[in-house]
């Protein structure tokens, strides 16, 4: 899905959830959503944590009573991947065994056709008069026009360059709207005046700096958090 976003109405964003259902169902409790809200996913909802089966099962019922958008993470990427070439290799190493053993699977063939249509329609971005949702991000030294132009649609799941030191000091970004992005696990989310980033690294709960899962209300900015529920 690729339609715009309203501002008229709230947007919550909410960061990558890596199969720690309780996490996101806690989340969920949290932000008291109301029918007029439009609750983007900014992608990685599997791989890592034990429960990604459950979590795309969450996910399926949730959308039938919300306005839903969910975004293409570099995890599903390489998950659609590895379905496509057999390579395995990349997406093993980076947390896809959790997905395969929370569906009993050794090679995918097992995973429920309504899942694999749920990833396969994972759009790369989506956008409101004011706002620029991608997984990953944009190259900082791009209008967005530019970005759309020259990027493939996956160079939206792996971007990090925004991320970069010198970029957030200067706050020196070229696009024309706020970006609000997940994908690089940070101690606390980043709010600048072009940039919004929210991966606050639920599934690592076994390190101090990480183990949140965040989300973003939009147009207030106000952060909504929940501990990793899942590994405690």
């Amino acid at each position: 899905m690729t339609d715009h976003l309203h501002e008229n109405n709230r947007i919550i964003a909410i960061g990558d959830i890596h199969g720690c259902l309780y996490s996101l169902e806690a989340l969920i409790e949290k932000l008291d959503l109301q029918k007029t809200d439009q609750i983007v996913f900014l992608g990685d909802y599997i791989d890592r944590g034990i429960r990604s089966n459950a979590v795309i099962d969450y996910l399926l019922t949730f959308r039938e009573n919300h306005d839903c958008r969910f975004l293409m993470g570099n995890h599903e990427r390489m998950f659609l991947d590895f379905l496509e070439t057999g390579q395995s290799q990349l997406w093993l190493q980076n947390g896809g065994k959790a997905t395969l053993d929370s569906y009993s699977s050794t090679d995918g063939r097992d995973i429920p056709e309504e899942h694999l249509d749920f990833v396969r329609s994972c759009s790369y971005h989506v956008e409101s008069e004011q706002y620029f949702f991608a997984h990953g991000g944009l190259d900082p030294d791009m209008s967005i026009r530019d970005n759309l132009k020259h990027l493939k649609p996956e160079d939206f799941c792996w971007m990090r360059t925004h991320l970069r030191s010198d970029y957030l000091a200067n706050n020196r970004y070229t696009w024309e709207k706020t970006l609000v992005c997940g994908h690089t696990p940070i101690s606390e989310p980043v709010m600048l005046e072009k940039l919004i980033a929210i991966d606050t690294g639920c599934v690592y709960a076994d390190d101090p700096s990480f183990g949140r899962l965040s989300a973003v209300i939009l147009p207030e900015r106000r952060i909504v958090q929940t501990e990793n529920m899942d590994l405690n």
